[in-house]
């Protein structure tokens, strides 16, 4: 098993999406790029810590690719958008890949850098591309949140689309 560690905004989307992906044997929802221990979630709202709401994938490689799981993560949230998915604003909802080892490094620079030859978007590309230190688990209500209030406003209109539109897209790879 490996691990693979995202922001793409809120971690309830980037969670909801990713258990859904044949091979994924765990998705958590927390925090990465701080430096303060423990943090919480009233300490990264305040978008001062530098933390950045977060999921971290474990997954197999035998059965999904990191470079699958970045095309997910790619098509599913607005990587052109500073500090900001939808709604939800400031540096905690950057978008941002935090890569665990070279290769995970070459590959996310690689498909990146495709993409903004590609032009796929009218804005430029503002993922970044940092090396994983820490990750916390975020509290416990956060955790599996879609999953326990699919009827939730904010799950249905922002995280139910983000599911239709990886299954329409990627349902070759559902579970």
């Amino acid at each position: 098993m490996e691990k693979a560690t995202f922001g793409a905004g809120c971690f309830w989307c980037t969670e909801a999406v990713f258990t859904r992906v044949n091979g994924v044997a765990k998705a958590v929802s927390g925090y990465s790029g701080g430096l303060e221990k423990n943090p919480t979630y009233d300490m990264i709202s305040t978008g001062s810590t530098n933390y950045a709401e977060v999921t971290q994938i474990t997954y197999d490689p035998e059965i999904v690719s990191f470079q699958t799981l970045l095309k997910i993560f790619w098509e599913t949230h607005d990587p052109t958008t500073l500090n900001r998915q939808g709604a939800d604003v400031g540096p905690q909802y950057r978008s941002v890949i935090y890569y665990h080892n070279d290769g995970q490094k070459r590959i996310a620079e690689g498909i990146k850098q495709d993409l903004e030859k590609a032009k796929i978007w009218d804005d430029p590309i503002v993922t970044e591309i940092t090396a994983f230190a820490n990750f916390y688990k975020a509290e416990d209500y956060h955790q599996d949140f879609y999953e326990n209030n699919p009827d939730y406003g904010y799950c249905r209109a922002v995280i139910t689309p983000k599911i239709k539109k990886f299954e329409n897209v990627f349902g070759d790879l559902s579970k």
